[in-house]
């Protein structure tokens, strides 16, 4: 029994679900109904029958995909089976933004000079500007 075999009608929803372009099947739903998946330039509904040979310009939050339709897939299966079906034609320019943006993003880390001081820094900084913990007593 294939477990991938694909019925007559599928869904874009369900489609790049399988294909694993987003993690869950209300995210690809939400990505339609927000116009962030096109076909030849115009918005799709999640509900939209996927066939072979359609190209899709899809924006997920970590790229931009343009996807062209080999096979159809109606479950989620392993990333290795389910490259099989479809091709990725995003343009090299935007591979390159992305590489570029990917060591310093979603990283956690502050960039460096970017942001509130370390510890260091104010330690540095209140050094610097005469501001130690010992102040002048007192006099009554």
């Amino acid at each position: 029994m294939n477990t991938a075999a694909p019925k007559e009608k599928l869904r874009i929803d369900k489609y790049l679900w399988a294909i694993r372009l987003f993690k869950t099947r209300s995210q690809a739903a939400d990505a339609c109904d927000k116009g962030k998946v096109k076909l030849q330039g115009s918005s799709v509904k999640a509900s939209r029958t996927v066939n072979l040979g359609d190209e899709y310009d899809v924006k997920t939050e970590a790229r931009k995909w343009v996807i062209k339709v080999t096979g159809l897939l109606d479950r989620r299966v392993q990333y290795s089976e389910a490259i099989l079906h479809y091709t990725d034609l995003t343009p090299p320019e935007e591979l390159d933004k992305v590489k570029s943006d990917a060591s310093s993003f979603h990283t956690g880390k502050r960039l460096s000079k970017i942001g509130r001081p370390t510890k260091k820094d104010r330690r540095e900084l209140d050094g610097f500007m005469g501001d130690d913990e010992e102040e002048a007593p007192v006099e009554e």
